[in-house]
């Protein structure tokens, strides 16, 4: 019970500084004028919209309204009209991000999990690959992306090698030390049981790793998405980072607010889900059960 109370206060002062927020982005600036000292010109509807332009944005980007500021209807065809009309609207864009952010967020895990796990536990590939590591680690990942996309293009495939690259490299550190820091003793008294070099890595090593690794997941999703959107921005079809683009060439900051907040409510809900995975897979760990 008190756990409860003490969860919805919590909720209720996030609600509050919610609404504190909103109110000042909304209705801040029109006391610039005569207040300048108190309000910063950072809150200038030109740089950063106002939440209720923004919504307004949403609205259209979404086809669930018109630009002429009428609400596309479901059964007269016109909401489907404005979804074939529009390739890159809100839903594309967003179904499109994510995609090439699973990609990307898998093909880097796995990889990296694959390559941290051979690695950390064998001396000698270690010490002959570890230069190499270094040195393609010190590269900022970022900085490669145009070479990504002039070398696979503006399709899907350069968003999901950039996310790749950004991620793989994070997970592979983790797994790595997880792997050099196993306690020997399980691992000798495994094989005093008899067991192989298999059964060792898969009930001793992998198990011991996984709390390193899940570690490296809540930010290798974000730099996952981080990964997709420089892509977008410097050449792509379709996706939220295209959206941004176009905003930006029109000088339209409502529609860059919209697929700022949307990028927001994404990354939110994609860590959300790894700490649920997480708190599943770990549940064994004590601060897990005590959660």
């Amino acid at each position: 019970m008190r756990q409860t109370r003490r969860h919805g206060r919590t909720l209720a002062w996030q609600a509050l500084i919610c609404v504190c927020l909103l109110s000042i982005w909304q209705w801040g600036y029109d006391l610039h004028g005569r207040l300048p000292w108190l309000v910063p010109d950072l809150l200038d509807p030109y740089f950063v919209s106002k939440p209720s332009e923004i919504f307004e944005h949403f609205l259209i980007l979404s086809c669930l309204k018109s630009k002429l500021g009428v609400f596309n209807g479901w059964f007269n065809g016109e909401f489907g009209r404005c979804m074939a009309r529009s390739e890159n609207n809100l839903w594309i864009a967003t179904a499109v991000t994510l995609k090439n952010t699973f990609f990307g967020f898998a093909t880097g895990v796995s990889s990296g999990f694959a390559g941290g796990l051979v690695l950390g536990r064998s001396d000698r590939l270690s010490a002959i690959f570890q230069p190499f590591i270094t040195a393609v680690n010190s590269i900022p990942r970022i900085a490669l992306a145009p070479i990504i996309v002039l070398a696979f293009g503006i399709g899907d495939t350069s968003k999901i090698v950039t996310s790749w690259i950004v991620v793989v490299f994070l997970v592979f550190f983790n797994t790595f030390e997880g792997a050099r820091s196993i306690d020997e003793g399980f691992v000798n008294a495994a094989r005093l049981l008899g067991a192989s070099e298999w059964q060792i890595t898969r009930t001793v090593v992998i198990p011991s790793t996984m709390a390193w690794v899940f570690a490296s997941l809540t930010p290798a999703i974000s730099f996952a998405l981080i990964g997709v959107i420089v892509g977008e921005f410097i050449g792509a079809e379709r996706g939220i980072g295209r959206l941004i683009i176009e905003s930006e060439a029109r000088a339209e900051a409502s529609g860059m607010m919209v697929a700022v907040i949307v990028l927001m409510l994404v990354g939110v809900a994609l860590s959300a889900l790894i700490w649920r995975l997480q708190a599943y897979l770990l549940r064994w760990q004590q601060h897990n059960l005590a959660e």
